[in-house]
């Protein structure tokens, strides 16, 4: 697993800094290491709202993109406190993992960390559900990756 470091955003000022993104490399294709991950979110009951494919995407408009699929899914016992804590926490989910394969061939999922996601907003620090939602998308990328 890697963790790829805060951007800021420049424009004249530093603005916010962007949540850190964890990447976990995966054994499988794009297609493959995506279908493993909606499996795992589902047997974990959990509920997958969308799979979006931006490379099928691109290709619609006579553009190209390597593999990436996008998958969006939540679950309300864990999504419903951090909305109570701040409605704007709804921006940020339902959780979303990106499957994509990068220029030398190798397929990752990639996720944005929760408490870094949501601290933006009014969510604390110490809300248990931040630690319940990391712990979830380890264990839902680490049954997807295959390695």
């Amino acid at each position: 697993m890697k963790t790829l470091l805060p951007l800021l955003v420049v424009a004249g000022l530093t603005g916010p800094a962007i949540a850190e993104i964890v990447a976990v490399p995966a054994a499988g294709d794009v297609a493959a290491t995506t279908d493993a991950l909606e499996a795992a979110v589902e047997n974990a009951g959990a509920t997958v709202f969308a799979r979006v494919d931006h490379a099928a995407g691109a290709a619609s408009v006579g553009m190209e993109l390597p593999d990436a699929e996008l998958l969006v899914f939540g679950n309300p016992k864990l999504g419903t406190p951090a909305m109570q804590d701040d409605v704007l926490a709804g921006l940020m989910l339902p959780l979303r993992v990106l499957v994509y394969q990068d220029g030398d061939g190798q397929t990752w999922l990639a996720y944005e960390a929760p408490a870094e996601m949501l601290e933006g907003v009014g969510i604390p620090a110490d809300a248990p559900y931040l630690k319940m939602m990391e712990g979830a998308l380890k264990k839902l990328t680490g049954a997807a990756a295959g390695n």
